[in-house]
């Protein structure tokens, strides 16, 4: 891939990672989707890992599709992340893209701790990283198919 054409794949990588935060600061925070209509009177937390999914799971007939939305929607909020990441960034290394899908999560979670809107969870945490972890090892594939096809019309030409 030639200079240029590096250029404009890292700009375009840029532009969606900041897009991709923005929806998930709103979305996450701001967002009534949730009932976060306003600040939670009793605040709950979970410190404990394992304790929400493992009751999303046992429950998970009673709950009916919420425990699904809850579990997988934690992880698949953040596979862009993983994948936008290093797209946007000259680092793209899987410990630095795990790093941050941790410290974005946590910024996330210790938010809702501090406004009382939405709740901490630490399996959140642990949800949010498996995203970003989904979302780099797609990058990677990705990245691995579209060095292929440039060598390919390389020798071609």
């Amino acid at each position: 891939m030639d200079t240029n054409k590096r250029k404009q794949f890292r700009t375009l990588g840029k532009i969606l990672f900041v897009v991709y935060i923005l929806f998930i600061l709103y979305f996450l925070i701001f967002s009534d989707w949730y009932g976060r209509s306003g600040v939670m009177e009793e605040y709950h937390y979970n410190l404990t890992p394992f304790l929400e999914i493992q009751r999303f799971w046992e429950y998970r007939d009673q709950l009916g599709v919420w425990s699904a939305v809850n579990l997988f929607g934690n992880v698949l909020v953040f596979v862009p992340f993983g994948f936008f990441e290093p797209m946007a960034s000259k680092r793209r290394s899987f410990w630095g893209t795990v790093f941050d899908g941790l410290f974005l999560s946590m910024v996330v979670e210790v938010f809702q701790l501090v406004t009382k809107v939405g709740r901490f969870d630490v399996d959140d945490l642990m949800l949010n990283t498996l995203g970003a972890v989904i979302g780099y090892l797609l990058f990677l594939i990705c990245n691995a198919m579209r060095r292929m096809y440039s060598a390919k019309r390389k020798r071609t030409r």
